[in-house]
């Protein structure tokens, strides 16, 4: 993890990047499907879920969080990432759920500049690092 500094101005940029947003949730899609079978099964979801414990921590500080209510809180996002009720979750589902989730962000965040610790990576990271890399490019010209 590392502290960088982004608005919303940066995450909407990012999506709009339709070659580096799709590579960057292709990437990620790749990593989440283990059995490479080109979807992702429930187990396969739950760990990335899992991982941004959004019930299990409290300004940064864990607590205790009940399993059933976590357990339930997870069905549900899975839900709303198989579009079509199939029991997995396609490219272009998992694609279409980030995106609204990366601009519900964006949204969030607003104009004003914020310091985020970011997972190596991550989505927020590789928008912060699109960023950064065209500002040094715009400085060269």
């Amino acid at each position: 993890m590392s502290v960088h500094v982004l608005d919303g101005a940066t995450i909407v940029s990012f999506v709009e990047d339709d070659e580096a947003f799709t590579g960057s949730v292709h990437e990620r899609f790749v990593l989440l499907d283990t059995d490479h079978n080109g979807v992702l099964s429930y187990a396969e979801m739950l760990k990335e879920l899992q991982s941004l414990r959004v019930l299990e921590t409290h300004f940064g500080i864990d607590v205790k969080t009940d399993p059933d209510e976590l357990a339930h809180v997870y069905d549900d996002l899975f839900l709303l990432f198989d579009h079509d009720s199939n029991g997995s979750v396609d490219m272009e589902e998992f694609k279409a759920e980030m995106k609204q989730m990366m601009l519900a962000m964006a949204d969030g965040l607003g104009f004003l500049p914020v310091q985020m610790a970011l997972e190596e990576n991550s989505l927020l990271m590789k928008a912060v690092e699109r960023e950064s890399t065209s500002l040094f490019k715009s400085s060269q010209v």
